[in-house]
C-alpha cells in the first residue's frame, strides 16, 4: 500500500482545497495522512484522511517557536510511518518540512513534492524581500524531488532563475474545481430572489461581490474606494469572508459614506448563489497563486473585474471573462464597474476544462507513479471511494 503525507501550515487549507485528494487516493488503495496545525481538531479532515497529525506551524515565519523539536517530530513521524511521498503545500509548512527531511537516510527518505501556491517573491514586490524569498526557494528546491507551479509568472521564474531543473517542474492550472458544483444550473432563480431580500436590494440595484479573507494583500480598500468613485447609489458591494482588517474596512465604508451599500456577509457556504446574483466578481489583490474565486466565478458564467496581477491575469484572458485594471487603481476599477453595467460583457465566460478536479487528480496520479517508478495501469477505485 503506497503511503502519502499531505502537509499544510493550517487545517483550513486542507479543508478548502485538499480533501478531494485524500479521498481519491484512499479510494485507490493508498494510505493518506495529513500534517497541519489544527488538523486533529478538524472534523472534515478526520473524515477524509486516514490520520491527522499536529504540527505547531504558523503562517508568520517569525512567529515559529521550537524549530529543532518540530524538525525532530516531523522526521520521526515520516520515518515511523514510512511514507512514500510527502506532498507539501503553503510556504511555511513547505520550507520547514523539507528542511526537516533533508538529512534522512536514503532508505527511509520519501519522495518530496512541493506545490507553490504563488511564490512570495513577485513582480512589484520589495526588492529586499524578493531576494530573501528567492534564496529560500532556491535552498529548499535542493531538498525537493518535484515542484508544481500554478501560474505562468512562477513557471517563468523557476526556469529563468534556475530554481529547479525543468524536468522536475510541472505547471498545472490550480488544484481543481468541481465543475458540476460551479455550474449556473446549481442555483435557482428563487434563491437569488431570496438573497436580494436578505440584503434589502431593490429590483434595479446592481450587486458586486468580493470573496476573500480580510488581509492587506487582498486590497479590500480598493473595492470600497471604487464603489465610492462610481457615484452610483444603486451599486452594492458584498464581502464574503473574515479576517483581521474587517473592522477597519467597516470604518472605511462609513468614512466614504457608502456604508448602506456595503454588505459584510462573513463566512458563507452559498458562494455559487452569491456569485450568480452579482453583476461581476471583484478581485483587487496585489498577487495570487491562481485565484480560486475567479475560477469559480468564470465557471458560473460571471465575469471578473480583476487587478492585473499574477494569478489573476492567467484567468481573465479574454473579454468574456471580464476586465483587468492596474493594481491599486481604484478609479480604473470604478470605471470597469460602470462599464460592466452599461455595456455588459457579451458571451458568458466559460471555464477551462483543465480546471476540473478529475483531470488534476489524474495528473497527480501520473506524477506520483512516475516518482515511485510504478507502472501506469488503469486504477479502479475501491467501492465507496
Amino acid at each position: 500500500m503506497p503511503r502519502l503525507l499531505i502537509v499544510t501550515t493550517v487545517a483550513a487549507t486542507l479543508r478548502a482545497f485538499l480533501l478531494p485528494y485524500a479521498r481519491h487516493f484512499r479510494s485507490l488503495g493508498w494510505r493518506v495522512d495529513a500534517l497541519s496545525r489544527g488538523a486533529a481538531s478538524c472534523p472534515d479532515c478526520l473524515e477524509a484522511f486516514d490520520a491527522c497529525h499536529e504540527a505547531p506551524f504558523s503562517r508568520k515565519p517569525w512567529a515559529l517557536r521550537g524549530i529543532r523539536p518540530m524538525n525532530d517530530a516531523i522526521r520521526n513521524l515520516v520515518a515511523r510511518e514510512k511514507y512514500d511521498i510527502v506532498h507539501v503545500h503553503t510556504p511555511v509548512a513547505s520550507f520547514v518540512t523539507r528542511m526537516a527531511l533533508r538529512g534522512l537516510p536514503a532508505e527511509v527518505r520519501p519522495r518530496i513534492v512541493y506545490t507553490a501556491h504563488g511564490f512570495h517573491f513577485h513582480r512589484g514586490g520589495s526588492p529586499l524581500k524578493n531576494r530573501l524569498y528567492l534564496e529560500l526557494e532556491r535552498r529548499a528546491a535542493r531538498w525537493t524531488d518535484h515542484m508544481i507551479v500554478i501560474n505562468e509568472e512562477d513557471r517563468h521564474a523557476v526556469l529563468d532563475r534556475s530554481i529547479i531543473a525543468p524536468e522536475r517542474l510541472t505547471h498545472l492550472p490550480g488544484i481543481g474545481l468541481d465543475l458540476k458544483r460551479w455550474s449556473p444550473d446549481s442555483v435557482s432563480v428563487a434563491g437569488i430572489r431570496e438573497l436580494y431580500e436578505e440584503l434589502a436590494l431593490a429590483p434595479g440595484d446592481e450587486l458586486f461581490l468580493m470573496v476573500a479573507e480580510f488581509n492587506p494583500g487582498k486590497r479590500h480598500r480598493d473595492a470600497l474606494d471604487a464603489l465610492a468613485k462610481t457615484g452610483r447609489r444603486d451599486f452594492h458591494l458584498a464581502f464574503a469572508g473574515r479576517g483581521p482588517l474587517e473592522e477597519a474596512m467597516r470604518g472605511r465604508a462609513q468614512k466614504l459614506g457608502i456604508a448602506p451599500q456595503v454588505h459584510f456577509l462573513g463566512q458563507r457556504s452559498d458562494i455559487p448563489l452569491l456569485m450568480l446574483a452579482s453583476r461581476a466578481t471583484i478581485l483587487p489583490s496585489e498577487r495570487e497563486g491562481l485565484n480560486r474565486s475567479a475560477m469559480e466565478s468564470i465557471a458560473l458564467g460571471i465575469p471578473v473585474l480583476g487587478a492585473d496581477a499574477r494569478g489573476i491575469r492567467d484567468l481573465v484572458t479574454d473579454p468574456s471573462r471580464g476586465a483587468l485594471y492596474p493594481v491599486g487603481n481604484s478609479a480604473a476599477l470604478a470605471a470597469a464597474m460602470l462599464v460592466a453595467v452599461a455595456a455588459p460583457f457579451g458571451e458568458k465566460p466559460l471555464p477551462d476544462p483543465r480546471w476540473s478536479i478529475e483531470g488534476l487528480l489524474k495528473e497527480h496520479e501520473i506524477l506520483y507513479d512516475t516518482l515511485l517508478g510504478r507502472p501506469r495501469t488503469p486504477h479502479t477505485p475501491r467501492p465507496g471511494g
